[in-house]
């Protein structure tokens, strides 16, 4: 049985907990309060789902969900990921946690700066364009007209495959925008974010996404 190792236990982390869980993975969820802090969480995901330390989590996991504040990269562990995929759902909200001039003016993107703090990891950004509930109430099978479509980015094809069949799992289409520079496009602020569209309009919207939003 695969097992997902969640770095972030809040809205994020605990949604996406549900719905792996739902279709057959298993959980191993973190944060930097510790395990004792997740044991109502984990109670209420039942027998699929167990809480660890971020290392442990992360070591643990066939592949990582890092779903923390731009301004914790630093918290991940390196090491127990090298090699392996790791979904970013990373935003940027300057109003919230500050600016970073290098997303600011363009030479990087919230999911670079993870890629960056794990070079030897295979970083696609996900699931960070829906809201935290609807990542595991609102997924449909295929062909279903309210099915909706979620955008993907990175640098590694493998990576990205693997992802795409998580969103199609979990009831997605799954749109890839290109490399992780691209990522951006789906910002806050950007027309595709937060917003219900099928993948034509998920596209369109790609493509009508500019620097200055």
């Amino acid at each position: 049985m695969t097992t997902i190792g969640i770095l972030g236990s809040g809205h994020v982390g605990s949604n996406l907990a549900q719905a792996a869980i739902a279709h057959g993975y298993e959980v191993v969820l973190s944060n930097l309060q510790g395990p004792e802090s997740l044991a109502g969480l984990v109670a209420e995901l039942g027998r699929r789902a167990r809480a660890a330390t971020p290392a442990e989590a992360a070591a643990a996991g066939d592949f990582a969900i890092v779903a923390i504040p731009l301004t914790t990269i630093d918290s991940v562990p390196v090491e127990p990921l090298a090699g392996k995929v790791v979904i970013s759902t990373i935003n940027y909200f300057p109003q919230r946690y500050g600016h970073v001039p290098a997303i600011d003016n363009g030479t990087a993107t919230a999911p670079g700066l993870l890629q960056a703090h794990l070079p030897a990891s295979r970083v696609v950004r996900a699931f960070s364009m829906i809201n935290a509930a609807e990542m595991s109430g609102d997924g449909h099978p295929e062909g279903d007209p309210k099915r909706r479509a979620l955008a993907l980015a990175g640098d590694n094809p493998a990576a990205k495959h693997l992802v795409a069949r998580l969103y199609d799992e979990f009831g997605f289409d799954a749109v890839d925008i290109g490399a992780l520079d691209e990522s951006w496009r789906i910002d806050a602020g950007q027309p595709a974010f937060v917003v219900r569209q099928n993948a034509a309009e998920l596209t369109a919207n790609v493509a009508r996404a500019t620097r200055s939003a």
